[in-house]
C-alpha cells in the first residue's frame, strides 16, 4: 500500500507539474544540466560561472536522472521522489522492528508520506530530503548496533558511508549531527566510560578510513581545480568584529576557503559574504514544524510525553544509573535526535526547511504512539489521550474548513481572463520565507482558488471529524486511516494550489514564448538577480544569460574569479547594446521596487506572464506592441 500511495502521490501528476520555480527549484535543475553539458563532474557551475557553495550529491543525482530521462523538469525532480520513497521504506522498518508491531510501521509510512512538509520540500529541487534519507540510514544503523553486544562491523561502516555521502550532499552538518546525537546518547545511557568503552567497539579506525576514502577525494579534486586567485585580504578581527573579506576581479579565495569558512563557519554565525538576508524568525521557523506534520503534529506533545517521562520518579532513578529498558533508550534516542537538529539551527541563520532532519525521529513517536492507541487493550489514561487529541484536531479541522468557506464566499467569482499577478499584494519583506510569496495573496485573489479551498475544507474538516467519530466508536485503526485519507486530500489541495500560482512564481512561459524565435547570436539578459528568472536558463538551455544590475547572491562569487564571463551589466551599458544590431530579449519585473525599469527604446513586448515580461529591441510579429 506505501508504495502504491508513494507512486501516486510523488512521482505521477507531481513530478511534470507545475514548471519549475524561479530561484533554487531552476538554479539547482540548471547546475545539474550544466554538468552534463560541461562534462565537470567536480566543480557546479550556473550560468557558466563557478556555483562553489554547495555538495556535489545531489547534483549528480539530478545529472544522471537528467542524463537517462532528458533534461526535464520530471527527470530533475525524480530523484527526491525516489528519495521519499527510501525515508518511507526506511522508517517503516524502523518503527516495525523497534516495536514489534506491523502497525507502527504501516504509521510511520502512512505519516511520512501524507505530512505536509515532506511532500511540499519534494516538490522544490532542494537536496534536504535527501539530507534526512542518509540521516536515517546512519541512525538505523547506530540503533541497530545498540541492539548488539558487539557492534557488527558492517553497520558500522554503514553508519561512516551515510556521513560520508550526507557530508557530500550537505556539508559538515553531514556529521555534525549524527555524531552528535550518537554521542549524547551514548553518554546519557552508558557514562563516560561506558561511552568511551562503547566507542572503541565501533571499529574506528576501519570506519574513519571508508568515511574520509568516500569524502575526501572530491573535495581535494574541487580545491585544486579552484585554487586562489591574486591577492585576496584574509579574515581579520578588530573591534571586538571579525572583519570578513570582499573579493574583487582577481583577487579572490579558492574554493577551500569559500566552502569551509564562509559558507560553513561564517554563515553559522551570519558573517558570510554576501550577506544572509534570508532567515525565517526563529518563533515562525518552530511553529511550521507544527505544519508540516500536520495533522500528527496533533499527536506530537503525547508521543514526546509518553517517550520520556520525566515526572516519574523511578524513570529518573533509571535514567541516573544508567538502566534504561532498551525501548527507553530508543525513546531518549529518537528524542535527541528530534532535539539536537533544531536546537543546531536556532543559533544560526535559518529557513523553513532547515527542521526537515528532526522531523524523521517525530514520525518514529507518533507513529508509536498511534500504535499504542489502536491496541484492544486501553488504559483509562491512554484512552483519555486519544480522545482528547482528536477533539483538538476536530475542532481546529472545523475552524480550517470554515475559514475556507468564508474565503471562497467572500472572494467571489473573479473576472473572467484576469491574471493572479493583477489580483496580488505585494509584499517584499516576506519573500525571505521560502513560501513568503503566498503571503502576497489578497481577499480577491481567492477567488482563483476555490477549488483547492474546497478541497481544503474537505480535507481538514471532514477527515478530523471523521477520525474523531471512529475514535469515539472504538475503531482506532479505522480512525488513523480516515485522518490520513484527509491528509492526503489535503496534499492534493496543496498541489493544486502550487499550480495556480506558479505562474507568478515561473517565468518558464515567457522562455515557451520566445524559444521558437531565439537565435544562438541573440542575446537573453535579465533585469534583476539571476534567480529572479532562472526558469529562463533551464528551458532555453542557454548558459549565457546577461544579469543585469545583478551582480549578487549564487552568482557573486564565482564572478570575481578572472575566467568568469562577463555577463554583468549596467543599465547604461544595456541601454547602449539595446540600440545595436543583436537582437536582445530582456526579462524584467515592472513591479520591482529595487530596480527601475530601463528607459528602452525602442522596447517591444514580445511575452507578459505571472506579473513579469520580456521585451526585445525587435519585434517578433505584428502583434507585438511598444511598451
Amino acid at each position: 500500500m506505501l508504495a502504491v500511495l508513494w507512486a501516486v502521490f510523488y512521482c505521477t501528476f507531481t513530478l511534470t507539474s507545475p514548471a519549475l520555480l524561479d530561484d533554487a527549484d531552476s538554479v539547482h535543475a540548471e547546475v545539474a544540466r550544466e554538468m552534463l553539458v560541461r562534462h565537470d563532474y567536480v566543480t557546479l557551475y550556473a550560468n557558466g560561472i563557478r556555483y562553489l557553495e554547495k555538495a556535489p550529491v545531489f547534483y549528480w543525482a539530478e545529472a544522471v536522472s537528467m542524463r537517462v530521462f532528458g533534461m526535464t523538469a520530471a527527470a530533475s525532480r525524480l530523484p527526491l521522489a525516489l528519495s521519499v520513497l527510501v525515508l518511507v521504506l526506511l522508517l517503516e522498518v524502523f518503527a516495525r522492528r523497534t516495536w514489534a508491531s506491523a502497525r507502527a510501521g504501516l504509521y510511520a509510512g502512512l505519516i511520512t508520506l501524507s505530512s505536509f512538509g515532506i511532500f511540499i520540500f519534494s516538490r522544490i529541487n532542494i537536496p534536504d530530503v535527501l539530507v534526512c534519507v542518509l540521516l536515517v540510514v546512519s541512525m538505523l544503523a547506530y540503533h541497530r548496533t545498540e541492539q548488539q553486544a558487539t557492534p557488527s562491523r558492517r553497520l558500522c561502516w554503514l553508519f561512516a558511508a551515510a556521513i560520508a555521502f550526507n557530508i557530500l550532499t550537505k556539508g559538515l552538518i553531514g556529521v555534525v549531527f549524527p555524531v552528535a546525537i550518537v554521542a549524547l546518547h551514548l553518554l546519557l545511557t552508558r557514562g563516560w566510560r561506558g561511552t568511551w568503552q562503547r566507542v572503541r567497539q565501533f571499529y574506528p579506525l576501519s570506519s574513519a578510513t571508508l568515511l574520509l576514502a568516500i569524502a575526501v577525494p572530491w573535495h581535494v579534486l574541487i580545491a585544486l581545480a579552484n585554487p586562489t586567485q591574486g591577492h585576496p585580504a584574509g579574515l581579520a578581527f578588530s573591534g571586538g568584529h571579525w572583519q570578513v573579506p570582499i573579493p574583487s576581479d582577481g583577487n579572490v579565495h579558492g574554493w577551500a576557503w569559500f566552502y569551509f569558512v564562509n559558507e560553513q563557519f561564517l554563515r553559522y554565525l551570519g558573517l558570510r559574504r554576501p550577506a544572509d538576508e534570508d532567515t525565517a524568525p526563529l518563533l515562525i521557523f518552530y511553529g511550521l514544524l507544527f505544519v508540516w506534520l500536520m495533522p500528527w503534529s496533533a499527536f506530537l506533545p503525547s508521543a514526546l510525553g509518553r517517550a520520556l517521562p520525566l515526572r516519574t520518579s523511578a524513570f529518573r532513578a533509571r535514567l541516573r544509573g544508567f538502566a534504561l529498558s532498551p525501548v527507553e533508550r530508543t525513546n531518549v534516542f529518537l528524542i535527541l535526535w528530534s532535539v539536537l537538529p533544531l536546537l543546531f539551527f536556532t543559533f544560526s541563520t535559518r529557513q523553513e526547511y532547515y527542521v526537515l532532519p528532526a522531523l524523521p525521529p517525530m514520525i518514529l513517536l507518533i507513529a508509536a504512539q498511534l500504535a499504542e492507541f489502536s491496541h484492544p487493550v486501553l488504559g483509562a489514561f491512554t484512552a483519555a489521550t486519544a480522545r482528547r487529541v482528536a477533539v483538538v484536531l476536530a475542532v481546529l479541522g472545523g475552524l480550517a474548513a470554515a475559514t475556507c468557506v468564508v474565503l471562497i464566499v467572500h472572494a467571489g467569482r473573479p473576472p473572467a481572463g484576469i491574471e493572479l499577478a493583477a489580483l496580488l499584494q505585494q509584499n517584499p519583506g516576506d519573500y525571505a520565507l521560502s513560501f513568503g510569496h503566498f503571503l502576497d495573496l489578497t481577499g480577491r485573489a481567492m477567488g482563483l482558488f476555490a477549488v483547492p479551498l474546497s478541497l481544503t475544507a474537505l480535507a481538514l474538516g471532514g477527515g478530523t471529524a471523521a477520525h474523531l467519530l471512529l475514535r469515539r466508536r472504538g475503531e482506532a485503526h479505522a480512525a488513523t486511516l480516515a485522518l490520513a485519507a484527509g491528509a492526503f486530500l489535503f496534499l492534493v489541495a496543496a498541489h493544486r494550489g502550487l499550480v495556480i500560482f506558479s505562474p507568478t512564481l515561473t517565468s518558464q512561459q515567457l522562455a515557451r514564448r520566445i524559444a521558437p524565435e531565439l537565435r544562438p547570436e541573440d542575446l537573453v539578459a535579465i533585469h534583476g538577480e539571476y534567480e529572479s528568472g532562472s526558469t529562463l536558463g533551464f528551458y532555453l538551455q542557454r548558459n549565457d544569460l546577461h544579469i543585469v544590475e545583478g551582480r549578487s547572491s549564487n552568482l557573486w562569487y564565482g564572478s570575481f574569479f578572472a575566467d568568469a564571463p562577463k555577463i554583468f551589466e549596467t543599465r547604461e551599458s544595456m541601454e547602449q547594446r539595446w540600440r545595436g544590431p543583436q537582437r536582445i530579449f530582456l526579462w524584467q519585473d515592472p513591479s520591482d521596487r529595487d530596480r527601475p525599469v530601463l528607459k528602452l527604446v525602442p522596447a517591444y513586448v514580445v511575452a507578459a506572464s505571472g506579473g513579469k515580461q520580456i521585451l526585445s529591441n525587435q519585434p517578433l510579429a505584428q502583434r507585438d506592441h511598444l511598451q
